[in-house]
């Protein structure tokens, strides 16, 4: 039997009963992993490691829904004595000798980690076409890119090697890949979770986050991950919540938002088509849906490659062969070292990226993009505030079109930019942002539609979303 095809309810109900172990779970996860290594979802798998735990847990009562469940990490979240790789050759050899805040809270709740997942080198796309260690593949279409950067985190879900992922969200990286590989991945309220041990990307627009089977488990997940943690400053202390406690309830009255620039013809039709089916639907059930006109939302993408660009190429500074990490072994002076070790070690659109940033933030050009970004960045942000103040949620497509082949030569180097167009706006503004398998459009492939809140309020968009996925079915395979 495929117990990892279960329900996590299910496994829970198996594992009190002793009719079935941790290690079983485990065995079947590495035995899936193999079945299906083409798909190249991890960098480094933990079989000793997981094996271990789960030995480990037959010995204890099984105290928590979550228990005992494999879980995949993006290459970009730090373990303990687990290679972090954050999918560059950079980073090939680093070893961490801490855990980052959220995966001490996952091994609290003996949840078992079966490996580090592929992702676009250092977040820094949203094909998984940069990662050093090779592409992930589509589990829908293994001719397509996964999306990313959290391709690995995403695939290895929607292919059931594991029922759940930890994934991370700069500007649409766990929203945009769970679209195209047809699961549900969270992007928590900027804050909500902390960053500690999150190698830097962005580090005013990064968010971990989950991704899962279904909005449920989706959930379950993001419940242990909000812990109060005093080594980021970022991150906002809040009451004990249960994000699965509005999950069935009725949506008759809620008010719901439709961006205007969200339904232009940038969207696919077909993707479009499609998501005004959920539409019909919602306004059948009671929920009160209008378009909205929304300023700024058309600057998104340039606005995340100032500000995005400019803090990435702050944070990768660190990387200079030094301390940890790729470092040239045959450099005549600190120059040489410098220049070889970040030649050699960074790929290529991680040093675009890094030049850009070094560009936009030099001199003057601080005060002529950056400074100029935030600002209308803050602007963007009051628009959303505004929309909220007569709406509880707002809707529209995750993407624009449908994923490309692996093998599609992109000569325009904003294109993965553009790609995340519809998500962007969520980092800005820091507000929780969620996507949700709907129908299946061309060659079967899934269609995702994005449930926005406002800040700190997931559980509702947990609500919308749970309602959409019982009356629509979570992976689509009943479309009418």
């Amino acid at each position: 039997m495929n117990y990892l095809d279960l329900s996590i309810k299910e496994i829970n109900k198996l594992l009190k009963e002793n009719k079935i172990k941790p290690i079983d779970l485990v065995n079947e996860a590495f035995k899936k992993i193999e079945d299906n290594k083409d798909l190249n979802c991890f960098i480094t798998l933990n079989k000793e490691g997981a094996i271990k735990k789960a030995l480990e847990l037959e010995n204890k009562e099984v105290d928590n829904i979550l228990f005992g469940i494999p879980i995949a990490i993006k290459d970009n979240i730090v373990t303990k004595d687990l290679l972090t790789t954050c999918g560059s050759k950079m980073l090939s050899n680093f070893n961490p000798i801490y855990n980052a805040h959220v995966v001490d809270l996952i091994n609290e709740k003996n949840m078992i980690i079966i490996g580090k997942c592929n992702m676009d080198e250092f977040a820094m796309g949203s094909s998984n076409r940069t990662s050093f260690y090779g592409n992930v593949l589509n589990p829908c279409d293994k001719t397509l890119i996964p999306g990313g950067s959290s391709g690995g985190s995403a695939a290895c879900v929607s292919a059931g090697l594991v029922p759940l992922s930890l994934g991370s969200d700069t500007g649409g990286s766990i929203r945009q890949p769970s679209s195209f590989c047809g699961v549900v991945g969270l992007k928590p309220t900027y804050g909500r979770i902390s960053r500690f041990g999150l190698v830097a990307f962005s580090s005013s627009l990064d968010q971990i986050g989950p991704i899962a089977r279904n909005v449920y488990e989706n959930a379950l997940l993001l419940n242990i991950l909000c812990s109060k943690d005093e080594r980021d400053l970022t991150n906002v202390e809040t009451e004990k919540e249960d994000f699965t406690s509005l999950i069935g309830k009725d949506v008759k009255g809620l008010k719901v938002a439709i961006p205007k620039f969200y339904v232009s013809d940038l969207i696919d039709k077909e993707i479009l088509d499609n998501f005004y089916k959920v539409v019909s639907i919602l306004k059948q059930e009671g929920v009160e849906v209008e378009e909205v006109d929304m300023k700024y939302l058309d600057n998104a993408v340039c606005l995340y490659q100032v500000i995005a660009l400019g803090e990435a190429s702050t944070n990768l500074a660190r990387f200079d062969g030094i301390k940890y990490g790729y470092s040239y072994d045959d450099a005549k002076n600190i120059e040489e070292l410098y220049k070889k070790t970040r030649s050699e070690g960074f790929g290529a659109e991680v040093k675009r990226r890094m030049m850009i940033g070094s560009y936009l933030l030099s001199g003057p050009n601080a005060k002529i993009y950056y400074n100029k970004a935030l600002k209308i960045r803050k602007c963007m942000s009051l628009e959303f505030s505004k929309v909220f103040e007569d709406y509880d949620l707002i809707i529209g497509p995750t993407t624009t079109s449908f994923p490309c082949k692996l093998d599609k030569l992109i000569d325009d180097a904003n294109k993965s930019f553009m790609d995340d167009i519809l998500t962007i706006p969520v980092n800005m503004a820091g507000l929780p942002g969620l996507s949700l398998p709907i129908y299946k459009g061309k060659n079967n492939l899934p269609i995702g539609m994005q449930i926005i809140g406002n800040r700190f309020d997931e559980k509702r968009v947990y609500q919308l979303a749970s309602f959409i996925e019982k009356k629509i079915n979570l992976r689509g395979e009943n479309n009418e």
